[in-house]
This record gives structure tokens, C-alpha cells and sequence, in this order.
């Protein structure tokens, strides 16, 4: 039987991005192995982009994950900083764990978690810790070969927390000063955010064919954001597709500092912020965050584009 590293990542689309370095990184350290990714069901239509990974595990979360197979030659946390993550990985029965310590889990040897450090970095240290090399700028991926709508302009005016909303009248405005730069605007978002897509539509004088807003598979939206012109965003996952693909883009930072889970440092990325750290999980827009004008926005997306 094959040995197997377990990697355990059960969050969301960017946080699987910015563990792309870290999975790469192990890749090359056990080449022999084969790499399980323990992550949510819905992101496995990624797998064909990530070929460091031989094996999808689906996972809803920590309060989900129960290994039920033989115990895995390596387990990683490539998680969080919480003493359930830890345990998760000790759980497994691994011969070997990599984790950072928690003083509350399981005695593991790893470094201790530094809060204020960017996230790709965060995981490439975690494994250089253990003598496995990582590097926090190898996060490109291979740019699919379909191309559902090519040369876009995408907007994409939602976020998982009201924190990260920049108001719907300002996507609007930025949208519409888009189409009348030529740009073909499309407005994404998941099913729940199609109500918010529709109205930034509305406002902006756009057609209802540019809703993709709940009409695209993850799969098609990394296709869409790797063949488009520029993404206008918030700080949200598909903000690191657009990373991945090098596809110019402008995000829009508030509560959580880009130093953090900004973009490479690339010109074709503009990240926006007004110097303000708040509460990620409040319910209303960030105060730092609407500080951030629409001229501000639009004189960013001209730089990006030009700069492409």
C-alpha cells in the first residue's frame, strides 16, 4: 500500500489558495506519496488545477472530520491555530504530524503561530520548520483551457461577511464607468449573493445577461476570472483566482490588512486600503472599508490594466 500525507484544509476557496505554495511544498518532499486533501466537497472541482493533489477528501469542517481509514504516513495542519486542529491531525493516528503547537492539544513539536504574517507565508514557514522547503510566491496554477467568456470585466461586489461589503450604489458606479470604457462587465457572485449582483446591474444600466451571479460552477468561474481582463473586488476568495492567474485585478480591503491576504507583490494587483483593522465578522461595512472611494477604485483599475 501507498503511503499517504493528509492535509488538512477545511475552509474556504481562498484558504485553499493561499495553501497552494505549502502543497507544492510538500509535493516535492514525498514524492512517493500520495496527497490527500482533507477540504470542503464543493472545492474538489478544482482538483484538475491542482495536481499536487492526488486525492480529494471531502470535509465539512473540524466538527466533520473523523478519519476512518489506516493511520496516514504524515498528517499536516495546514488548518488553523485553534487546539482542535491539532487534535483533528493527532487523531488520525499518523506516524508523523506537522502542526504548529498548541498548548492545549496533543504535545506536537512544531513553531509557535505568529498572528501577523501573510497566510502563504504562514504555512511555507510551518513546513520549513520541519525541513521541507516552501515557497510562498509558487502560487500560480495552470490556466484552464476553456473559455466560457473571454476578455471580461468582472465585478464582484460580494463577501462572506457584511464587514467586507462595499456598498452596492458604488459597485454600480464602478461597473457602469467599466462598460463605458468598452469593457464586457459581468457581475459574479454565489447564489445567495444574486439578489445583490442584480442590483449593482440595475444601478449600473447593465443587462441581465451579465448576472452570472449564481449560474457558474467553481470551475467556470476559475476559467472566467483566468481568461478576463480585470476583477474588482473585495477580499474574497476569488480575489486569490485572480492571483493564480495573474489576471489584473483591484481588491478592496477592510477590516483585515493586505499585509495579510493581499495580493503578490505585482503590478497588475492593486490592493486597496485605507490603513484600518475592525472586527472581520461585524454585521455592517468596515469603517476602513468605506473610506475607499469609487474614484479610488476606477483610477486603480486603469493602473492594473495598463500596467498588464
Amino acid at each position: 500500500m501507498i503511503d499517504t500525507v493528509l492535509v488538512l484544509r477545511a475552509l474556504g476557496l481562498g484558504d485553499l489558495l493561499t495553501a497552494v505554495p505549502a502543497l507544492r511544498g510538500l509535493r516535492r518532499a514525498f514524492p512517493d506519496h500520495g496527497v490527500l486533501l482533507a477540504a470542503p466537497e464543493p472545492l474538489a472541482e478544482l482538483l484538475p488545477l491542482l495536481p499536487e493533489v492526488d486525492e480529494w477528501v471531502p470535509t465539512g469542517g473540524l466538527v466533520d472530520f473523523r478519519w476512518q481509514r489506516s493511520g496516514p504516513d504524515v498528517a499536516v495542519n495546514l488548518h488553523g491555530s485553534g487546539p482542535e486542529s491539532v487534535r483533528a491531525v493527532c487523531s488520525t493516528g499518523a506516524r508523523r504530524v506537522l502542526s504548529h503547537r498548541h498548548p492545549a492539544a496533543p504535545p506536537v513539536a512544531g513553531p509557535d503561530w505568529e498572528a501577523e504574517q501573510h497566510e502563504r507565508q504562514r504555512w511555507c514557514r510551518l513546513l520549513r520548520h520541519y525541513d521541507i522547503d516552501a515557497d510562498p510566491d509558487d502560487l500560480l496554477l495552470p490556466t484552464p483551457l476553456n473559455r466560457p467568456r473571454a476578455g471580461v470585466a468582472i465585478v464582484h461586489p460580494g463577501a462572506s461577511h457584511g464587514a467586507r461589503l462595499w456598498p452596492v450604489e458604488r459597485y454600480a458606479e464602478v461597473a457602469r464607468w467599466a462598460a463605458d470604457a468598452d469593457f464586457d462587465v459581468v457581475l459574479t457572485g454565489s447564489e445567495s449573493e444574486h439578489e445583490r449582483a442584480a442590483r449593482v446591474a440595475e444601478l449600473a444600466g447593465l443587462p441581465a445577461n451579465s448576472v452570472l451571479a449564481g449560474r457558474t460552477g467553481l470551475r467556470e468561474l476559475a476559467a472566467l476570472v483566468a481568461h478576463a481582463r480585470l476583477l474588482i473586488c473585495g477580499d474574497t476568495g476569488i480575489a486569490h483566482l485572480a492571483s493564480a492567474f495573474r489576471t489584473p485585478s483591484v481588491v478592496l480591503f477592510g477590516p483585515v490588512a493586505p499585509r495579510c491576504w493581499g495580493p503578490p507583490a505585482d503590478a497588475r494587483h492593486v490592493a486597496l486600503w485605507h490603513g484600518r483593522s475592525g472586527d472581520t465578522f461585524a454585521s455592517d461595512p468596515d469603517p476602513g472599508l468605506l473610506a475607499i472611494t469609487t474614484g479610488q477604485v476606477i483610477d486603480a483599475a486603469r493602473r492594473a490594466v495598463r500596467l498588464a
